[in-house]
Order: structure tokens, then sequence, then C-alpha cells
């Protein structure tokens, strides 16, 4: 059985309570059984599904947190889906209606978040796993809004991280690709057809053998090498955010 196949086929009841068990309950509906009612404690299949429904309402929120989801959220959101995850299709469309509710309902970012703490407390790398997939999405569309760092920065506090674990992500996701823009020298509204460009440019001008055949010292040329590498770095990066 697959993680979230389980409540996705009706098979087991759901025994959690609070917003992440109302939110599976108006997901699933009738198709939720009675077994539920027999026991008293989560199971852990019911933990694996608070997870995803945590995250995916979360994401949510966060996609909604600069007043609108943009179109790379969206294909973010099904790259998880899709290559993270490897959901099937009753998954998939759990997930997205998850993600759907949770985005215009009333229950805020911090509720979703505290209750999953309470589940799985006792697992902080699945909760920095958590972590690390809000960055993600955060930083979709190449930039981070106020609204979204404002819900990140929350995040420490509920899940009982070390504050450096903001910072750590803040330089991973945002720093590396202000970082990537700087070194190529272009700008984020560019499309990534003009930044190519500007690349190939570079990437000539920083060509060892190019260099070698202009007689440079060997010193220089050394340098060169690990400017070339880092131009061709930057790129990747930025290849992979526009895509």
């Amino acid at each position: 059985m697959s993680l979230i196949g389980g409540i996705v086929g009706g098979m087991i009841g759901f025994t959690l309570l609070g917003p992440i068990g109302a939110l599976v309950g108006s997901v699933m509906g009738s198709r939720m059984t009675r077994q539920a009612k027999s026991r008293r404690n989560p199971n852990n299949l019911d933990h694996q599904v608070a997870f995803f429904t945590a995250l995916f309402a979360c994401l949510a929120k966060i996609a909604k947190a600069d007043g609108r989801v943009s179109e790379e959220e969206v294909s973010k959101i099904e790259s998880f889906i899709s290559n993270k995850f490897n959901f099937s299709e009753d998954e998939r469309n759990f997930a997205i209606n998850i993600f759907q509710k949770a985005k215009s309902d009333r229950v805020s970012f911090e509720a979703y978040a505290e209750q999953l703490y309470q589940l799985l407390g006792s697992s902080p790398n699945s909760l920095l796993v958590f972590y690390e997939l809000l960055f993600e999405l955060a930083m979709a569309d190449g930039e981070m809004h106020e609204n979204e760092e404002r819900l990140l920065r929350k995040i420490p506090n509920i899940f009982g991280f070390d504050k450096n674990v903001y910072k750590d992500l803040y330089n991973k996701y945002v720093g590396k690709i202000s970082d990537a823009y700087e070194i190529l020298g272009v700008t984020k509204g560019m499309t990534l057809e003009e930044i190519k460009k500007v690349y190939r440019v570079k990437r000539k001008e920083f060509h060892p053998d190019a260099l070698i055949s202009k007689g440079l010292p060997e010193e220089l040329i050394e340098k060169a090498k690990e400017k070339f590498i880092e131009i061709q770095a930057a790129f990747e990066i930025i290849e992979k955010e526009k895509k």
C-alpha cells in the first residue's frame, strides 16, 4: 500500500480531529469508513496522511500569500506530485483537492503546522523535509514575497527548530538564486532565452582554451577556469528555476 493509498481508497478510518482531520473529512466525505470510531489513537498511516494533508494545506497558504497562485507555483505543485512523491491518480486528486480547499478556507497556516508538530514532533527530520518543500514553493517564481517570508519565519517556533534553520534554508533557496543572477549579470525579469544569450557570451569569454590562445599567464588561466565553472553553475541554477 502506498503512503496515502489507504485513506484515498477508503480502506481505513481516519481518527484525527482538529484542522487536519476536518480538511481530510471535507475532501473524502462519504468515502471515510466507520472504522475510525473504534480507534482512539492515530496509527502510522494516519500520521502519513496527516503529513501530506498539512503539507498541501500549508503549500496552499504559501502560494496564496502574495494574493495569487502563479503558473510557476502550479507547476511546482505538479512537480512535487509527479516527480517527488510519484502519486497515483487517486492520490494526486486527493492532494489537489486538499490544496484547493485549504487555499480558500479560514484555517490559518499556523493551525495546520501546529497540529502536524503535535503528531510528528518526535520526527524532526520529517518536519525539516516539510519546511524545505515550503521554501521550494515560495521560490517557484524566483523571488520571496514578504508575505511568504512572514509565514516561513513562523515555522522554527512552531516546530521547535534552531533559529539558524531558517537562515540556512533562506541562503540555500533564496541566496543561491540571487547570486546566480548576479554572477551572470542578468535580472529575474529576463526570459530564459535572453539569459542564455548572455551566458553564452560570458562562457566564451572565460573559456580556458580561448584564454590560452590569447597568451594569458598560467595563474590567470586557473582563475579563469574557476570563473568558467562558476558561470556554468549559475546558468544551471537559473535554467532549473525558470523551467
